[in-house]
């Protein structure tokens, strides 16, 4: 039986940008618009609404900014059905000027993403938007690296001082595993008297999909996927896997098939993204994925016993 009050989050645009600078195409932009407005998924992440004085327009394609033209051109003649629009926010890469009033602009969600020790930076955005008409979320980035007094407060400032929809466990790493995911959620209940727990795993370890499931049987109710898994490194929880897993009837999985053959399977002959023992290897030790990605850039990608020698001599494992 699903759950009602799940609200499933699709970031293929946004997550999969961080492998090539957010640099697609309008039309593959649009593609996946369509195949996620037609799945009847809640709410579709186009990008990023960060700053131009951080990000050069030079160096990174216009879905790390989400400039309003530029949605708009995206949702131009589609039927968005009941799925909205969210962007992301990076608490220590964007500023409140960014975000116009809600009644201006297609989006409908800001979501700020945060670590712990940046958590008044992201309470400032998240305010930001809530006063300008917007839902918001505050998504805990490297979840696997925070823990104790610090997460704890972080959690309270968070419930006291902002009115989002939610707080996301955010496995950076994709380090966790189910007995985390657990005791997170958990934590997060703890804190979160008016807020939802929302889950947002990456599958170095080939747990994505599987902790996305143990954060919804703890009473995790906003949840994170990508067509096909696409997304930095290893990739993320397959959208496709988590609608099948929901079993609600108003998704319609066919789209999102027709959507990954248009629009995501010819991505592969430009990018790289899922499971390989590099971000295996990283996943385990718990480091951010940058010295996986670029391994596997390189022409030794496969010469998997000289990475594991390289970082566990440089990670002390």
């Amino acid at each position: 039986m699903y759950r009602r009050e799940i609200k499933v989050v699709d970031c293929t645009i946004r997550d999969g940008g961080l492998i090539n600078d957010s640099k697609f195409p309008l039309e593959t932009v649009r593609q996946v618009y369509r195949a996620i407005c037609e799945s009847g998924v809640d709410y579709v992440e186009l990008g990023y609404r960060n700053s131009k004085e951080m990000f050069s327009p030079d160096d990174y394609g216009p879905w790390r900014f989400c400039d309003e033209e530029q949605l708009r051109q995206v949702v131009d003649g589609l039927d968005g059905g009941s799925t909205k629009i969210a962007v992301m926010q990076d608490a220590h890469k964007a500023v409140p000027e960014d975000v116009l009033p809600a009644d201006e602009s297609v989006v409908d969600m800001i979501r700020v993403a945060t670590y712990v020790k940046d958590v008044d930076k992201a309470i400032r955005l998240a305010r930001n938007a809530d006063e300008k008409g917007y839902e918001t979320t505050v998504n805990i980035m490297a979840i696997s690296r925070e823990g104790g007094p610090s997460l704890d407060e972080a959690l309270r400032q968070i419930e006291e001082e902002t009115e989002a929809k939610a707080v996301y466990v955010v496995d950076s790493y994709g380090a966790l595993y189910s007995e985390e995911v657990h005791f997170l959620v958990e934590k997060y209940q703890m804190h979160l008297k008016t807020k939802e727990v929302g889950g947002h795993f990456h599958n170095s370890q080939q747990l994505a999909f599987a902790n996305t499931i143990e954060s919804i049987i703890k009473g995790a109710n906003y949840v994170d996927g990508t067509l096909y898994g696409l997304g930095r490194g290893a990739g993320n929880c397959p959208l496709e896997l988590l609608l099948g897993f929901l079993k609600n009837p108003k998704f319609k999985i066919v789209s999102l098939l027709e959507g990954i053959s248009k629009a995501i399977l010819p991505l592969q002959k430009e990018l790289t993204w899922g499971y390989h023992i590099p971000y295996m290897v990283m996943g385990m030790l718990n480091q951010h994925p940058r010295e996986a990605m670029a391994w596997m850039a390189s022409d030794r990608r496969d010469d998997f016993l000289a990475f594991f020698k390289q970082v566990t001599e440089e990670y002390g494992e």
